[in-house]
């Protein structure tokens, strides 16, 4: 039985299978990639960036059918996968744009001595991407990386093989060189190979923290750079002074879009005991009315979650809860549906000594949390194993400027619901990994940053 295989979250139906690749396929990929690297790295950086061009505008023309792929795959309502089919091209035109002047050389002063610093790609890389955000989550990683001069191993996951595919071919079709860019249907032992070959350079991995612990372990023995982006339990703080028809409509578009399915997710709502009681019902009222249907609907909000075990892991999460004395607002059960379909829920009481409260919620999931002042609110926030991301709501943003500095995070959002821009840095501390993907930030993760120095 193929482990790369497409079952549609709407039907439960399996609809295609691909065979996962043979050693000999695996030690061919790898070597064509360490080649075609000896050759990419001298190609001019305006070169590369026309390919990136190229890249960019074929997933625009191809966005639509692009979109079908990942609505059957995982569940995506095809509003949202256009909207993720756009930033897709720009992340793609933005380091075409941008990177070549940023691989430029950088001039030293040492003592009236000529010394610079060259920025150069490292060689292969594998990537390990997540089925979340099947296009998105290769672009952060891809096009730095290309532009860069290093070639891409890419291990999409095993639920996400047609759009995996369709990125590989789109840069085959933009006039990428053999090796360049290579989709690889690994195992989870084959991609250990890939990481502990000596042509292979460096590893980024997008994904759970169990997957993202093992992956660090295995480089780590072989001394290998490693960006890790793993799970997320970010909070969404609302204090006494915010919005709060503003601050119900972003918890809603924070909390679940993709079906709750990010690890930026607004995951814990916190919410100053002031404005408690208004917010609660007003979010409650939101939740109620968010539009489930089929992903192809223009109107659908939700869809399916992306696989019944994803359903299983949040539906076992919210019913332990609730039997440790969290309050069940509303939804929490299954939809009565063919497909992996759960309803939007909301929880409230849940305690710091319940299991879920410690775990990432990654589905249509919202808790509610009641602080009873500032200080309660960020300890709250803060009493997490992850730092991924923050959102603030309040009237006051320079207060925000300020709090932010409290918050154990990566990233914080005021005013606005948790998102990802190309021109912003993406990444977090504590168990949300380390390493950052976008902006400048995400194209010097892998570079050596060669010195030069000529004697005076």
């Amino acid at each position: 039985m193929a482990s790369y295989q497409v079952t549609n979250p709407a039907t439960g139906e399996v609809e295609a299978r691909y065979e996962t690749a043979s050693d000999a396929d695996i030690q061919h990929a790898v070597e064509t990639a360490h080649q075609a690297y000896l050759s990419w790295r001298g190609v001019a950086p305006s070169e590369r960036a026309a390919l990136l061009h190229r890249v960019a505008d074929l997933h625009e023309q191809r966005s639509d059918a692009l979109a079908d792929i990942i609505v059957r795959e995982m569940g995506k309502p095809k509003s949202q996968a256009l909207g993720e089919l756009a930033l897709v091209v720009n992340i793609y035109r933005y380091y075409a744009d941008n990177g070549p002047a940023w691989l430029e050389p950088e001039p030293l002063v040492t003592g009236g001595a000529k010394a610079e610093v060259r920025k150069q790609g490292l060689g292969v890389l594998l990537g390990i991407m997540p089925w979340n955000f099947p296009y998105y989550q290769v672009a952060r990683f891809a096009g730095p990386n290309v532009l860069n001069g290093n070639t891409i191993l890419l291990k999409h996951a095993p639920q996400c093989p047609e759009s995996a595919l369709a990125i590989e071919e789109i840069f085959t079709a933009a006039g990428a060189p053999a090796g360049v860019y290579t989709n690889l249907f690994a195992s989870n032992e084959q991609a250990g190979d890939i990481i502990a070959d000596p042509r292979v350079q460096g590893i980024s991995l997008t994904g759970s923290e169990r997957a993202g612990a093992a992956v660090a372990e295995q480089a780590g023995r072989q001394l290998k750079k490693v960006v890790l982006e793993l799970g997320g339990s970010d909070p969404f703080l609302v204090l006494p002074d915010a919005d709060l028809k503003q601050a119900v409509k972003q918890a809603v578009q924070g909390r679940f879009g993709n079906c709750g399915q990010a690890c930026n997710a607004a995951k814990r709502i916190i919410v100053d005991d002031a404005v408690f009681e208004e917010f609660l019902e007003a979010f409650r009222q939101a939740v109620e009315g968010i539009q489930v249907g089929d992903p192809q609907a223009a109107d659908t909000v939700m869809g399916p979650m992306s696989s019944e075990q994803a359903l299983v892991n949040v539906d076992t999460q919210v019913k332990d809860a609730v039997s440790q004395g969290a309050k069940l607002v509303t939804g929490g059960q299954r939809l009565d549906r063919a497909g992996a379909w759960y309803a939007p829920t909301l929880l409230t009481g849940v305690t710091r000594d319940m299991r879920i409260f410690q775990e990432e919620l990654f589905g249509p999931v919202a808790v509610v949390y009641r602080a009873a002042d500032l200080d309660e609110a960020i300890d709250l926030a803060n009493d997490t194993p992850y730092g991924l991301g923050a959102v603030i709501q309040t009237s006051n943003p320079e207060g925000a400027l300020e709090l932010a500095n409290r918050l154990e995070v990566g990233m914080v959002h005021i005013n606005e619901p948790p998102g990802s821009e190309a021109e912003l840095p993406f990444g977090g501390v504590k168990r949300s990994g380390f390493g950052r993907e976008l902006g400048k930030d995400g194209m010097e993760e892998f570079v050596n940053r060669q010195m030069v120095k000529m004697a005076r």
